[in-house]
């Protein structure tokens, strides 16, 4: 059976993975130059080296011997590195947060940059509508994107399921990163819950990083919604002044900058793990 996953995340991925160890022949399409969802890093050349931003998960948890199994695998190939300054149980990718997923999606056939719209049913068979063109000759597939997205695509084939992902709304979370040409005078690698600040940390300070001075500024869901549709210089310079307000002197020359919105960080889930449809051969997880 051919199964398709949209979505090339750490959901979709792990999705993958199983299906293929059960037998499936799977593809991955997911709407990016690259796997990873929220798993992400930006790097950024400048005249004093490559500066390195995790700019959406800052690293995971491992508290399920699945995943702790799964972990063990990553760190043999050494893409994972244990990050005890975040939590005795935290986790990062290495070089980046992305090393995980590229990783993972080494092992798969994945279509990049193809942004799924709709699906459609003939015959048994789907074939996944995009922006590049469509896809079939599908037995199943599955949907592993946000929530929001996902709705917009089931809709047509399980309403019950969209109305599921319609209910599992999620919260926006507004990033700056910041590098700079010297060290920021400040005692801790990570700032939690300051102002509209909810996390900060010196990306630099992460197991297998460069020497980059570099900074990931996150702002809490509640200022991130009342300034989603401000522009990115303004955001910017909000949360570089909040942040410069938090360290408590005036910030070094900065070398690079760039925010990142993400319409749909924080997701409030449905607490049902995910949904499958035996008789359409449709599923959602994530």
């Amino acid at each position: 059976m051919k199964i398709a996953v949209i979505g090339a995340g750490i959901a979709g991925l792990s999705c993958a993975d199983s299906l293929v160890e059960a037998g499936y022949a799977v593809t991955l399409f997911d709407k990016g130059r690259g796997p990873g969802g929220r798993v992400s890093t930006r790097r950024v050349e400048t005249s004093f080296g490559q500066a390195c931003f995790d700019h959406g998960a800052q690293y995971f948890t491992v508290r399920n011997p699945g995943f702790a199994r799964k972990v063990s695998d990553w760190r043999s190939h050494g893409v994972v590195a244990p990050w005890h300054e975040a939590g005795t149980d935290a986790w990062v990718g290495v070089p980046g947060m992305s090393a995980v997923v590229r990783q993972m999606a080494s092992h798969h056939d994945v279509e990049f940059s193809f942004l799924a719209k709709a699906l459609i049913r003939k015959d048994r068979k789907w074939q996944i509508v995009g922006e590049q063109g469509a896809r079939s000759g599908y037995d199943g597939v599955v949907v592993a994107i946000p929530a929001e997205q996902a709705a917009s695509i089931l809709l047509l084939s399980d309403f019950q399921m969209a109305q599921t992902a319609l209910l599992a709304r999620s919260q926006p979370c507004w990033t700056a990163m910041f590098a700079f040409a010297k060290p920021v005078s400040f005692e801790r690698n990570i700032v939690k819950d300051a102002g509209p600040i909810a996390w900060a940390a010196r990306n630099n300070a992460k197991p297998g990083r460069g020497a980059v001075e570099c900074w990931v500024v996150q702002a809490n869901a509640t200022w991130s919604t009342s300034h989603l549709e401000s522009t990115p210089d303004s955001v910017e310079e909000l949360l570089r002044l909040a942040f410069e307000r938090t360290v408590g002197a005036a910030l070094p020359d900065p070398i690079c900058s760039a925010t990142h919105r993400w319409r749909y960080a924080l997701s409030s889930g449905a607490a049902l793990g995910s949904i499958w449809n035996d008789a359409l051969k449709l599923g959602v997880c994530g």
